[in-house]
């Protein structure tokens, strides 16, 4: 697989993260969840499309959800 199509699939995987997290913590909007968590809600919506998203962004999702970085990618990501 080329590296392009690596980071392509790294980025879906991490889209359908935050998405679960997301719906799993009883947010059915995505609106008021970027709203909550302080993200635009243009800019959320293509996070969990696939979008590179900043680390900045990534560390006010993992700390709205209260989880640690391990668990965050304990799902969806291969070692």
């Amino acid at each position: 697989m080329k590296a392009k199509e690596i980071d392509k699939e790294l980025l879906k995987n991490l889209g359908m993260r935050i998405r679960g997290l997301r719906i799993k913590a009883g947010y059915t909007s995505q609106e008021i969840f970027s709203y909550e968590c302080g993200i635009p809600r243009a800019q959320y919506a293509r996070y969990e499309k696939g979008s590179n998203i900043t680390f900045l962004s990534l560390q006010k999702i993992v700390k709205f959800h209260q989880i640690t970085w391990s668990e965050f990618f304990s799902e969806n990501f291969e070692s």
